[in-house]
């Protein structure tokens, strides 16, 4: 090794027709080192990342590697230089196995396949990172999380020197996300450098070294993480003072809004109740698969229960489709928001007046274009959807305006209990502090607000009281006053 860094970018450059995506970025990490790349969305995070990774190639600008110029036109280039990247969007085919998944580039060039070896070979590598998966099963048939954990046991079996991961816990819960510092924390000890790439600031803290802050497509700092604080990482990436992550809130709460009693399915959750009052945020905590996404669909119609009565405004009522539940007033944000909650081949405007045609139309059901551009403009400026217009198809967006325009269709129908599940994953911290913005001002104007999250943190700062589930019962309920991670935690274990 001729140089202390493993990784030297210099000059970056990069521009997408006239938006200059990166300008003359320069970028270093040591060997074992953790160094973290923090901005908010758009500010070329991603973009510097993929052109390592040899998914763009740069305009101007030079890579090092171990001291060494190299020229990186490829993906197969990089893996070739021992860089590996997890994207944030999973690149999985969820109709064969886990082990096929895994070596999927090395099963192409074979003509006979050992399948006892490659399930023991690819269960050695998912239980090496601290997961207990059966890698026969289909991966189709897994949950987010555990696709995720795919991803990275693919990555991790090329032994690559250099591994990037993309917002990597944004689909984790925290106990999952601590599984995942110990693998990162063993990787960086055997000399792996680690970019990591996260909006949540609190997690760099756990575990990195360095800090690097972009903003509109530059550097604004370079930092060790114990010479830096949060407040200060947050006026590095947005450019103005941060005065409170989670705005405060003084609702009057009033009466009950909805009411869930004995909610069953016989198999993911059982004897669910609850109620949540009119300018309450209530949250949802537990660990993924404790039926908490679940039970909030079943209150949509989404999906189907064996058992239990919903009471809405007073009124023992029931919804057994989506379709019922919209008209009434009940909004699900999906955790999931390219997969249920938009259609990625349509436009913004498309996307935000679907949920409510008749807005939009006439009695004869004839779409007006410019209604449609009254309601989408109005909603896109009110949430601050950031685009070219609202032609813009919504996969080009980031993942932070995506959901912006997830939570404006829903303004269009008039909810007034609305079911956040996830709202704030994967999006930046500006972008956060405007949807929790968004939140008060739901509550305040009466609205129902039922909030899941897997960060306990944000559950504390956002919600008024919690309710804790795990294995599919209801655990406890917190009030605020009695908010604390320790709390949270025994319960989400199983504690009393």
């Amino acid at each position: 090794m001729n140089s202390e860094y493993r990784i030297e970018m210099n000059g970056m450059t990069k521009s997408f027709g006239g938006i200059h995506a990166l300008k003359g970025v320069s970028f270093s990490v040591k060997p074992g080192e953790i160094h973290c790349l923090v901005g908010e969305n758009g500010a070329g995070k991603s973009t510097l990342m993929k052109i390592l990774a040899g998914a763009y190639k740069m305009d101007k600008g030079s890579i090092k590697i171990d001291g060494e110029d190299v020229h990186i036109n490829s993906p197969l280039q990089a893996i070739q230089n021992g860089i590996g990247i997890v994207y944030q969007e999973f690149e999985l085919a969820d109709d064969i196995t886990i082990a096929e998944n895994i070596f999927m580039e090395s099963l192409r060039k074979k003509s006979f396949i050992n399948w006892k070896k490659l399930y023991k070979d690819a269960n050695e590598i998912v239980k090496g990172i601290g997961f207990d998966i059966d890698c026969s099963q289909i991966t189709g048939d897994l949950s987010v999380a555990y696709k995720q954990i795919v991803e990275i046991s693919k990555v991790i079996s090329k032994n690559v020197k250099v591994l990037i991961l993309d917002e990597p816990t944004a689909v984790l819960n925290d106990r999952e996300a601590e599984v995942m510092f110990e693998l990162l924390m063993r990787l960086k000890e055997r000399g792996v450098s680690i970019i990591y790439i996260s909006h949540r600031l609190e997690e760099i803290y756990k575990i990195g070294d360095t800090i690097t802050t972009l903003r509109d497509g530059e550097v604004t700092g370079v930092n060790p993480v114990a010479d830096v604080t949060m407040e200060q990482v947050i006026e590095l990436m947005i450019g103005r003072e941060l005065s409170a992550i989670y705005p405060k809130r003084d609702v009057e709460i009033g009466q009950e809004g909805i009411r869930i009693e004995g909610f069953s399915n016989g198999k993911v959750y059982q004897d669910i109740s609850f109620s949540v009052r009119k300018g309450e945020v209530l949250g949802i905590s537990g660990l993924v698969g404790s039926g908490r996404t679940e039970v909030v669909r079943a209150i949509f119609g989404a999906d189907k229960r064996k058992s239990g009565k919903i009471y809405y405004d007073g009124k023992e009522t029931t919804f057994r489709s989506t379709v019922k539940a919209v008209r009434a007033g009940i909004a699900l944000i999906p955790e999931n928001r390219k997969e249920q909650g938009l259609v990625p081949a349509l436009n913004i405007r498309k996307n935000i007046t679907l949920t409510d045609i008749g807005k939009v139309a006439n009695k004869f059901g004839i779409i007006s274009r410019k209604k449609e551009v009254e309601v989408a403009t109005k909603l896109s400026k009110l949430l601050k959807v950031k685009a070219e217009s609202i032609e813009t198809d919504v996969f080009s967006l980031s993942g932070g305006n995506q959901q912006k325009v997830v939570i404006s269709k829903w303004f269009n129908t008039g909810a007034k209990v609305i079911i956040m599940d996830e709202p704030t994953r994967g999006v930046d911290i500006g972008t956060k502090v405007e949807i929790y913005t968004l939140i008060n001002e739901l509550a305040a104007a009466g609205n129902t607000i039922i909030f899941i999250s897997s960060e306990m943190m944000e559950l504390m700062g956002m919600c008024d009281r919690m309710l804790v589930m795990n294995e599919g019962r209801i655990k406890g309920e917190l009030m605020r006053e009695d908010f604390s991670e320790k709390n949270i935690m025994q319960l989400i274990v199983g504690g009393q």
